[in-house]
């Protein structure tokens, strides 16, 4: 379970020092008009494929936590990592954190030590090809309902955009959960998990990009962290056998609000370039 928590921890420093060191990346650029080649420069910056690299270590790190620990242990744990963004900000991108948001940084790390001592310890239940197949379809879903608000003109568009990338987050960390055997290459190929993961994972992408470009970096990151831990919280909890220690289920759930409240509250780091542009 040490290492688990370890490895889940740890993916929320890389993907929180990712955050920022892609955001080191596209200030070297400057202000551009945007386009391809703009793109371009940006992605072959020192920083931001380091990044790149940390963000995909992270995954993995993610992914390995998944498979012996709860949901609702590891996924706060991941969307903590914008209190990693806040911090490493400071020296890096010469931000600024409020007294709030101190406060905020303390309270997550607080809930998530309570989640990590509640939780108990196993891989999920083992469940059928038909939910490993809906996973699929939903993770489909949700790239059908981002169509519609991509189109949307309506100044929520950017939180429902965030909304569907935590979708598509959950999906990814519900199929990971629940792969029968992910140390075979026979085994991934012929699970519907595997094919509901890699759709999420780059519909996720995709999405939360998309919503950070239309600049509502709080409403895109809060919409992002509240369905990206709740729902697979709660998938975990009535189909996958996710449960608590015996005794802890009331520290479980302080936790998890505690987490989750100090995560939104920092949810201005998201997208560490724009939240220092407002300071």
């Amino acid at each position: 379970m040490l290492l688990a928590l370890l490895g889940a921890a740890g993916a929320a420093v890389a993907y929180g020092v990712a955050a920022v060191l892609q955001a080191v990346g596209a200030r070297r650029v400057g202000e551009h008009h945007g386009g391809p080649r703009t793109l371009v420069r940006v992605v072959i910056q020192l920083p931001y494929l380091g990044g790149s690299a940390l963000g995909l270590v992270g995954f993995a790190l993610s992914l390995a936590a998944l498979r012996s620990l709860p949901l609702f242990v590891v996924e706060p744990i991941v969307a903590s990592s914008v209190a990693v963004t806040a911090v490493v900000a400071v020296p890096l991108l010469g931000a600024r954190i409020s007294r709030r948001e101190r406060g905020a940084v303390a309270g997550t790390v607080l809930g998530l030590a309570l989640l990590g001592a509640s939780g108990q310890p196993g891989p999920a239940a083992v469940v059928g090809s038909g939910l490993r197949w809906a996973l699929g379809a939903a993770a489909v879903f949700g790239l059908v309902a981002a169509v519609g608000a991509l189109h949307a003109r309506f100044t929520a568009g950017a939180a429902v955009l965030g909304a569907l990338a935590g979708w598509e987050f959950g999906i990814v960390a519900v199929a990971a959960r629940v792969l029968r055997d992910p140390s075979s290459l026979h085994g991934l190929l012929t699970d519907p998990a595997t094919l509901a993961l890699a759709v999420a994972s780059g519909g996720g992408l995709t999405l939360l990009t998309t919503a950070l470009q239309r600049g509502a970096v709080t409403a895109t990151t809060a919409a992002l962290v509240l369905v990206e831990t709740a729902a697979p919280a709660a998938v975990g909890i009535t189909l996958l056998g996710d449960t608590t220690r015996s005794g802890f289920t009331v520290l479980a759930v302080l936790g998890f609000a505690l987490a989750c409240a100090g995560t939104l509250a920092l949810a201005r780091f998201g997208e560490p370039n724009q939240a220092t542009e407002r300071i």
